[in-house]
C-alpha cells in the first residue's frame, strides 16, 4: 500500500483514537487524492465512523497524523478543521428540526470561497426547492439526507465526509444520492464515504478501504472489485 503522505489531499497515518478509556482505532492509514470518491467499508463496529470523527476532531483523544492539504489536523479543534475546508455529514443528519429548509441551508457560514449558493444547491436537489418553507421534521428521510448534504455544500468545503448517506432510504432515493455524488465529483469535490452497502459504493467510488478491528486491512480499486468479490464477502460477512 502506498505511503499515504505522498501527494494526497487527505493523508492519514498511524491514527489511533479513543472514546474515554476505549481504544477504537489502532493505527489507521490511508489516503484520498483530490477529486476522488473513496469509501471505508467494513462490518459494524470496525471504526469507520470513528475515523471520520477523528478527521473532524470529534473524538476525545487521537494520535498519529491527519494531513489535509499538507496541514496537520491532529490537535486542532473541530471548528478550526471546518474552516480549512473539511465538512462532516453525520449518519443522523443533524437537521435543525425547528428551522425551515431555507434556514437550515443558510445557517452554516461560508468558510472558503466556492461555497454553493441556493440556486446551485437546488440544481442538485430540486426536491428541496419545492420544500423550501417546510420544517426539518416535515421532510422525508431522503429529503433530510439531501438537506444535510446541501447544507455542507454551502460552506465552501472541498473535502466532504459522508457517514452512511443511504442508510434507511428507499432504493429510488439511494439511486438519487448516487447520482448526486457523481455530480459533486464532476464539480471537483473530494469525498470520503462510509458505506455499509458495498453494492452502492461500487457505483460511486474510485477505491475502497476495508476496515477491521480499528485498522485498514486492504485497499481494493473499484476496477478490481468484481474480481475480488469473494474476498470482500469474507471481509464483510455478506
Amino acid at each position: 500500500m502506498p505511503d499515504p503522505r505522498d501527494g494526497a489531499l487527505l493523508a492519514v497515518r498511524d491514527l489511533h483514537a479513543w472514546y474515554g478509556e476505549s481504544h477504537i482505532l489502532h493505527g489507521v492509514s490511508f489516503e484520498v487524492r483530490e477529486g476522488e470518491v473513496v469509501t471505508l467499508l467494513g462490518r459494524n463496529g470496525t471504526g469507520k465512523t470513528t475515523t471520520l470523527k477523528s478527521i473532524m476532531g470529534m473524538v476525545g483523544r487521537r494520535t498519529g497524523e491527519i494531513r489535509f492539504e499538507g496541514r496537520e489536523l491532529v490537535g486542532l479543534a473541530s471548528n478550526r478543521i471546518a474552516r480549512f475546508g473539511v465538512a462532516f455529514c453525520p449518519e443522523e443528519r443533524g437537521i435543525f428540526a425547528s428551522l425551515s429548509v431555507a434556514e437550515n441551508l443558510q445557517l452554516p457560514p461560508q468558510v472558503r470561497e466556492g461555497g454553493l449558493g441556493l440556486e446551485q444547491i437546488f440544481e442538485l436537489f430540486p426536491n428541496l426547492q419545492e420544500r423550501l418553507s417546510s420544517q426539518g421534521t416535515k421532510l422525508s428521510g431522503g429529503e433530510q439526507q439531501m438537506l444535510a448534504i446541501g447544507r455542507i455544500l454551502h460552506t465552501g468545503a472541498r473535502l466532504l465526509l459522508l457517514d452512511e448517506p443511504t442508510e434507511g432510504l428507499a432504493p429510488v432515493i439511494v439511486q438519487q444520492i448516487g447520482a448526486i455524488i457523481g455530480k459533486l465529483k464532476a464539480r471537483g469535490f473530494t469525498i470520503l464515504l462510509v458505506e455499509q452497502n458495498f453494492r452502492f459504493a461500487a457505483t460511486v467510488a474510485d477505491r475502497h478501504y476495508v476496515m477491521e478491528h480499528g485498522r485498514v486491512i486492504d485497499m481494493i480499486p473499484n476496477a478490481e472489485l468484481e474480481s475480488q468479490l469473494g474476498k470482500l464477502h469474507d471481509y464483510l460477512g455478506v
